[in-house]
């Protein structure tokens, strides 16, 4: 254990060691400041600074003194062993994984009684220099109908992510994914162009945003020209969000809903959301909610 005593909370605000832009280092940084305000010392570390390492007697070594950290990344192997340290994560390392592969997201929340866009996952392949199985593909069709969803199971801000409205689109796009962990869904028509985020804080939903398209797009991501607005948050949206980030074992995380004829289908979870926008859009403190919900559990776990 490299747990720290005495009367001060030490954590770390963890971010990639190649971030993609300043909005990386805004979002560390506020989450940084909030949870000194809220009472606990903290500073932004690239996960390239943590000089942990698997010792020859198979023990974790290198770990700093401290008592939590702020996952804002999605480095598996890292937050694995940052665990095994007895550090407290915000987000556990399971989590971000589920949420990481968005795959592992859907077959995490089967069963629990939410609604998500009909999946079917590709078969994974590792030959060199073959093509997609068509008979495959046609029994994708057969199921789905067109359009449909393509979408690779990493991936952030909608990259990667494809609307085919035929047979050569679908095969051209199968080709293209052919040797990358990916799947099919159904699309939602209903929701074409729009989505609602819900952001997520210790199993309570604390704001919610619309998402629309620019002209011409399906995918209402910020990043790809979207515009978020405020909105009322439907008590059946509120409860898919809640229910989500509970069955995911989540801390903090943005949920992706869509609006369809049952109700509200389950589109992504993000573990490490983006919260400048929704802050804007719903008019509330991301960073200070997130950094008291953070200082009030470690209090409770008696590190304070």
């Amino acid at each position: 254990m490299n747990v720290r005593t005495g009367k001060n909370m030490k954590g770390i605000v963890i971010m990639n060691a190649y971030p993609n832009g300043e909005k990386f280092y805004r979002q560390s940084e506020r989450i940084a400041r909030a949870l000194k305000a809220a009472g606990a010392e903290a500073e932004v570390v690239l996960n390239g600074s943590l000089s942990l390492f698997v010792g020859a007697d198979g023990r974790i070594r290198g770990a700093r003194e401290c008592d939590f950290a702020v996952y804002l990344d999605k480095d598996k192997y890292l937050g694995r062993m940052l665990e095994k340290t007895g550090l407290r994560l915000f987000n556990r390392a399971e989590a971000v994984e589920r949420c990481d592969d968005k795959m592992l997201t859907y077959l995490a929340l089967s069963e629990s009684g939410l609604c998500v866009p009909e999946t079917i996952a590709a078969p994974l392949c590792y030959t060199p220099g073959v093509q997609a199985n068509e008979r495959f593909l046609a029994s994708v069709a057969e199921r789905l109908s067109f359009p449909l969803v393509v979408k690779k199971s990493f991936g952030s801000f909608g990259k990667d992510v494809r609307l085919v409205y035929d047979r050569e689109a679908l095969k051209e796009t199968a080709q293209e994914f052919l040797y990358c962990p990916h799947f099919y869904q159904r699309y939602i028509a209903e929701s074409a162009g729009r989505d609602i985020r819900v952001l997520v804080i210790g199993g309570k939903a604390v704001g919610a945003m619309e998402r629309r398209a620019k002209a011409g797009e399906f995918r209402s991501n910020i990043e790809l020209g979207g515009k978020g607005g405020a909105v009322a948050l439907k008590e059946d949206f509120r409860l898919a969000a809640e229910r989500a980030a509970n069955v995911l074992g989540l801390d903090y995380c943005g949920v992706d809903l869509l609006e369809s004829e049952r109700g509200p289908v389950l589109c992504e979870v993000n573990s490490n959301a983006f919260f400048e926008g929704l802050e804007a859009a719903a008019g509330i403190d991301v960073a200070k909610l997130y950094a008291e919900y953070i200082a009030d559990t470690m209090r409770r776990m008696g590190k304070a």
